[in-house]
């Protein structure tokens, strides 16, 4: 399976595992699966330090890289057709650093892993 984390799990999983669902939990440490992180995810992490949401211990370069390390992540950039697909995707949810990965998931056929439940009615595979 090829996973995409969401910014809520990526966190999880760098700050407290214990908020991680057992099936996300096993997902990401299954060495089967592809697991992807991507430039959103830390684009939205830098806007919630920024704004003072969210505070970290390491400069968010080193938090990321950790993470990536540390779910043995490849980075998934951003790319034209995903935010072009944003414009079509049924206003479900509104989040854009959300509505960025849901368009990243189709068009790259990924499983979202997430805990949001605003992800399901899109109809994409996801891991709760």
């Amino acid at each position: 399976m090829k996973l995409l984390l969401d910014t809520s799990i990526f966190l999880r999983m760098m700050t407290d595992e214990t908020l991680l669902s057992p099936p996300a939990k096993a997902a990401i440490a299954d060495r089967n699966n592809e697991v992807w992180v991507s430039a959103v995810c830390a684009w939205e992490i830098a806007i919630k330090i920024a704004i003072g949401r969210i505070r970290l211990s390491d400069p968010v370069e080193v938090f990321m890289s950790e993470g990536m390390r540390k779910a043995k992540a490849m980075e998934l950039p951003i790319r034209t057709i995903h935010a072009v697909r944003v414009a079509s995707l049924p206003l479900h949810h509104r989040d854009p650093f959300d509505r960025l990965l849901l368009a990243q998931a189709e068009v790259e056929s990924l499983t979202i892993v997430t805990s949001d439940l605003q992800f399901g009615p899109y109809g994409l595979p996801i891991v709760w």
